[in-house]
């Protein structure tokens, strides 16, 4: 067991996560007590998946300062802390653990040791790391091409992990594209299906309406919408994104 992890488990584990991605493995591996503040985000049920249960915890603007007077005793966040908080948890001897942004799935399964680790209870990730074991084991023997697509044209890198969720899924990422598509890559190399996000769908914007230009609306692609809430930190939320997925028609 991690040093840090022997400490936790002989000390109240009190953790304040300051970024929507980080809140995604706190919120999944913290029991009733050991969360005390999660982002703003994280409340917003456009934005998280895990809303309801982040509701029922303070929220702050991804700030230490507005997480101080629930007396966390670990700073948890993905992405560099900025200097004004990372000296304001060296003063007041708060752990800082800043998880790395995954490059791949291997990523998210280190990042579900670790916060588990944090709060004392390592075998707490287990049950996710089945999971994700389970998906590799069962990854479909075909595979079709598909291209994510959100709001604006944005898309992922085929390099990217939600490019190696879509895999376990049955989806090879269309080559063909980067992470921004235009009008005229779609014209050029038309996508036999198309993984819609529905993030923010609902919300009148130039990314939404994208989707009605005629370029769009006439081409033959195969359109599933996916849940692009879970896309966005491409964390362990997509476990059960790739298991709806799979039931899609490919």
């Amino acid at each position: 067991m991690p040093a840090f992890a022997l400490l936790a488990a002989a000390s109240t584990v009190r953790i304040a996560s300051l970024n929507l991605c980080a809140d995604e493995y706190a919120l999944l591996l913290a029991r009733p007590g050991e969360l005390v503040s999660v982002s703003r985000l994280s409340h917003d049920p456009q934005e998280s998946p895990l809303f309801r249960k982040a509701r029922a915890i303070p929220s702050n603007r991804g700030e230490l300062e507005q997480a101080i007077t629930r007396r966390p005793t670990i700073l948890l966040t993905m992405g560099r802390l900025g200097r004004s908080t990372d000296e304001l948890a060296r003063k007041m001897e708060i752990r800082t653990i800043d998880l790395l942004s995954p490059m791949d799935i291997a990523g998210v399964e280190r990042n579900l040791r670790l916060v588990a680790a944090a709060l004392g209870d390592p075998k707490r990730a287990a049950p996710y790391l089945r999971k994700i074991a389970k998906l590799k084991r069962t990854r479909p023997r075909t595979t079709s091409d598909a291209l994510f697509l959100s709001g604006g044209g944005v898309s992922i890198g085929s390099w990217s992990p939600a490019a190696q969720w879509m895999a376990l899924a049955g989806y090879r990422h269309a080559k063909a594209f980067s992470d921004k598509v235009t009008f005229e890559d779609l014209l050029a190399n038309p996508p036999p299906i198309i993984l819609r996000s529905t993030y923010r769908s609902g919300q009148m914007s130039s990314g939404q309406t994208w989707f009605a230009h005629p370029v769009v609306r006439r081409l033959h692609s195969r359109m599933h919408a996916v849940d692009g809430r879970a896309w966005t930190c491409a964390g362990p939320l997509m476990i059960g994104e790739v298991n709806r997925m799979r039931r899609l028609p490919h």
